[in-house]
């Protein structure tokens, strides 16, 4: 029998009760928007799938592929988040298994957008082109390059950490909250994760930054179509934007730490919920915010699957 007194019960009970509440109201505010995120992501992908004008498509077909990408980090991102509020600490296979498909899908993002910048070259360039050089099998091929790479990169990333001397270690329980950069257990795999970074948002930032330029100067000749470089000109300033915005994640980790050096609880909490927010959910969801909202032709019907396939009366008839 237990020889605890009524009053050690109660407070027992009352450290549960608090260390409950903590994680819900540690967890909530981010939760809540990750959940619309999501159901916004959602959405534009089945949107995307709806009409066959999106999956015959190129540059809808990249867009696809880019939010499900987004959307797939977006979702392992919150599951870790979740894991760490809740105190659930994993074992390493577990944590690797998750931090590989969370830098995988980090990475096809970056190099997804520099196809998309070199689709929008190629319309305003080569106009006359533009079917014969940006075919559907061609979008395809590129797609299963990106994934390929960036699936090549996380085998590398497994045989840096094979180095590791597991056997060692007393458990594999993991002391300490799972991440990506939790994974890289060796001064090799730092280098080489810094390394690879910086060569894929460079080649990834030229490539964006080489393609605005080249409309710019297309948007200048006579023959050109002034309307349609002009919004393929807007378009990459925004993959630009996009690209930086994915760089920003990257640094949330090496930021938090470096703020919250001399910061109280309560204060290390907030930040972590606005940096959390603002560096990783946020641009997870602007493709679709972006996209959903200046293409006319994917807005009808993402307003109409948003209102629930209600058919509202400024919105007219049933989309077609």
């Amino acid at each position: 029998m237990s020889n605890a007194t009524p009053s050690q019960t109660n407070i027992t009970v009352g450290l549960q009760y608090r260390g409950l509440l903590e994680i819900v109201l540690f967890s909530a505010p981010i939760t809540l928007p990750c959940c619309v995120f999501l159901f916004i992501n959602g959405i534009m992908l089945s949107t995307l799938r709806s009409k066959s004008v999106f999956r015959e498509t190129s540059r809808y077909i990249l867009l696809y592929n880019l939010l499900f990408a987004d959307t797939v980090q977006m979702a392992l991102s919150q599951l870790l988040y979740l894991l760490s509020a809740c105190r659930i600490w994993l074992t390493y296979p577990a944590c690797g298994v998750l931090a590989m498909l969370l830098d995988l899908t980090n990475e096809v993002s970056p190099l997804t957008l520099m196809v998309m910048s070199l689709e929008r070259y190629v319309a305003v360039c080569y106009p006359l082109r533009h079917a014969t050089i940006i075919t559907i099998k061609n979008t395809g091929v590129a797609i299963v390059v990106v994934w390929a790479f960036c699936s090549l990169n996380a085998l590398i990333r497994v045989i840096l950490l094979l180095d590791f001397p597991f056997e060692e270690l007393e458990s594999l329980q993991m002391k300490d909250y799972c991440s990506d950069t939790a994974m890289f257990l060796s001064p090799i795999s730092d280098d080489y994760n810094e390394a690879f970074t910086c060569f894929l948002f460079v080649s990834a930032s030229v490539t964006v930054t080489c393609s605005y330029i080249g409309v710019v100067i297309a948007a200048r000749s006579a023959s050109t179509d002034k309307a349609s470089a002009h919004k393929a000109r807007n378009t990459l300033l925004l993959h630009l934007v996009q690209l930086g915005l994915s760089l920003s994640s990257t640094a949330h980790d090496p930021l938090f730490i470096a703020i919250s050096k001399n910061l109280d609880r309560v204060a290390i909490v907030r930040l972590q919920i606005i940096l959390y927010v603002c560096i990783i959910l946020l641009p997870r969801c602007l493709s679709a915010l972006i996209y959903g909202i200046r293409d006319q032709t994917i807005r009808p019907i993402l307003i109409y699957h948003l209102c629930c396939r209600l058919k509202l009366p400024r919105l007219g008839s049933h989309p077609t």
